[in-house]
């Protein structure tokens, strides 16, 4: 007689999400970014987005939360750490979300991640976010594109000024295009980038905005021209996060 078997618990491999958190606000996460957090054992996140009230998403006493914050000209976390922290979670059986602001393809080094995971032979879902250059201008009352006005937006990142050695935006090209420009991590280098696009044929007068911590109850806009952005993120004290556009959209 075959002795009797005991059939044991199917047990799923751990998970790990990629997840944008949207522009900060906590309600403009996904439902699906949502539901990954809800699922996860450890949260790696970033200093954007809606980390400060991930209270309001999930079980946060129930979760790691691990900060890896990469602030602007300050502490930082080196992204090796970041994609060991995510490599050791998983592979030590753990569900992991890697929570960043905004989408994590849009300057978040989300890829970067998503290949040092794969490297490990540990697969990743991405899960979209809403992208803080458009929607952040949008809280603002500020659409980046509108009929009759631009067929186009180009969004760039400001993080390396122009005339910067590693950088690899051609400013003179944008400063002759007829769209709007949206620059994220740019309020340092403001004032350089308007004075970049000046010489190149941009018109001094051409409307702008700042919106200094879109979608949250901080946030601040401030209306100006191209000539006069630098002084005025100066003037105002504007500090990261903010968003930048340049274009005739940002005198509606």
């Amino acid at each position: 007689m075959r002795p009797a078997t005991v059939s044991q618990p199917a047990t799923s491999p751990p998970k790990v999400w990629l997840v944008g958190g949207g522009p900060g606000a906590w309600d403009l996460i996904t439902v699906r970014g949502m539901n990954a957090l809800k699922a996860a054992d450890v949260i790696v996140a970033d200093h954007l987005g809606p980390t400060a009230q991930l209270d309001k998403l999930c079980d946060v006493a129930a979760k790691e939360v691990i900060d890896a914050s990469k602030l602007p000209y300050g502490r930082q976390m080196a992204q090796e750490k970041i994609n060991g922290i995510l490599v050791d979670n998983a592979l030590a059986g753990k569900n992991v979300v890697r929570l960043k602001g905004g989408d994590p393809y849009v300057f978040g080094r989300g890829y970067e991640e998503l290949q040092a995971l794969a490297d490990a032979g540990i697969a990743c879902e991405v899960v979209p976010g809403v992208t803080s250059a458009i929607s952040v201008p949008a809280a603002a009352g500020i659409p980046v594109t509108m009929r009759g006005i631009n067929h186009s937006f180009t969004v760039l990142s400001g993080h390396l000024a122009p005339g910067h050695e590693m950088s690899l935006t051609d400013w003179d090209s944008l400063a002759s295009s007829k769209g709007t420009l949206v620059i994220i991590m740019g309020v340092k280098n403001s004032g350089t980038i308007a004075d970049a696009l000046m010489a190149g044929g941009r018109n001094a007068a051409t409307p702008a905005a700042v919106i200094q911590e879109g979608t949250l109850p901080e946030q601040k806009t401030f209306r100006c021209t191209l000539g006069s952005l630098g002084k005025t993120i100066t003037d105002n004290g504007v500090k990261p996060p903010a968003v930048i556009v340049i274009g005739e959209v940002a005198g509606l």
